[in-house]
């Protein structure tokens, strides 16, 4: 393996078919060392899919992934640098998912090899977790938690976590904000967060990545991405002009009114653009960009 400082997962040309159905469609991602990424896309744009086979948990139709160089798929030296932490089931194949948060935890210390089992019982404690109850009897949110037990603890250098704070309350959901942060500051692993509920994350993300109908739409800086787009509203009429030319989504007119989410480039301003008009322009954050990008184009409506 390559210096640590220099360590990259990316993928080329992956692709998934589930029978005649084609999932992904020729993405090529590319992970930094030392980042937190958040992906997020709507339900059944491929994410989880994404994931899985960039951990070799599920192998590509076509298409490779690589760790520094390496394969990944069958090649245990690269996976000891990778974790995917996803939600637990309460159920398998099998029946009931009988395994006691104390097993579960064993054996993910046995596969990880830079496991911290100082860090993962000072989480247990925190968490409240009985270690002597089975998963299956776990809440959705105590679910959440040994997942996240798992991430932080086993000091992979590219951690995964699919939803981590789904069933956790808003307490909970910040202090895993925060333990995500002192940990990503105390050694400089790589995180990638995947969520539904992207407000609250989006101040951690230092890039993010958004898919979009098994395609990757874009991977950008979170902080420039947000900066760039605008909402504008006035007069159709002026908003038209002073938005001609720029990327534009979401349209809703009523009568003489219109409001439009605008993008501009690196460099531009939309301030340059909407000054010589009485309009009125908001600035966005994550989610709503999100919705701009993946939402449904809402018809324009004209009322009398």
């Amino acid at each position: 393996m390559n210096n640590v400082t220099t360590q990259t997962l990316s993928c080329t040309g992956i692709t998934k078919t589930y029978g005649k159905t084609e999932v992904l469609h020729g993405v090529d991602l590319t992970l930094e060392k030392g980042k937190i990424y958040g992906l997020i896309g709507r339900n059944g744009a491929g994410k989880t899919t994404l994931l899985s086979i960039l951990t070799a948990q599920n192998p590509a139709t076509s298409g490779s992934v690589v760790f520094d160089g390496a394969k990944v798929w069958e090649n245990q030296e690269a996976l000891d640098h990778i974790c995917f932490s996803r939600e637990l089931n309460p159920m398998t194949s099998l029946g009931q998912n009988s395994f006691k948060v104390k097993e579960y935890l064993r054996m993910a210390a046995t596969y990880y090899p830079n496991w911290d089992n100082a860090y993962a019982e000072r989480m247990v404690k925190e968490f409240g977790l009985d270690k002597k109850k089975r998963i299956a009897k776990l809440s959705k949110g105590m679910m959440s938690m040994v997942t996240i037990v798992v991430a932080l603890a086993s000091g992979a250098d590219f951690t995964i976590l699919d939803e981590p704070v789904a069933g956790l309350d808003v307490v909970m959901r910040e202090r895993f904000y925060d333990l995500l942060l002192e940990n990503y500051t105390e050694t400089g692993r790589t995180f990638i967060v995947s969520t539904h509920i992207i407000e609250e994350a989006a101040n951690v993300f230092e890039e993010v990545i958004i898919i979009k109908d098994g395609r990757l739409l874009m991977k950008e800086n979170t902080e420039e991405l947000v900066a760039s787009f605008a909402h504008v509203s006035g007069k159709a009429e002026d908003v038209d002009a002073a938005t001609a030319g720029l990327e534009c989504y979401r349209a809703e007119k009523i009568g003489r009114s219109k409001a439009i989410c605008v993008r501009t480039k690196p460099g531009d301003s939309i301030r340059k653009h909407t000054e010589k008009y009485d309009l009125d322009v908001e600035p966005m954050n994550l989610q709503k960009v999100f919705v701009a990008l993946c939402g449904e184009e809402k018809q324009e409506a004209q009322f009398a």
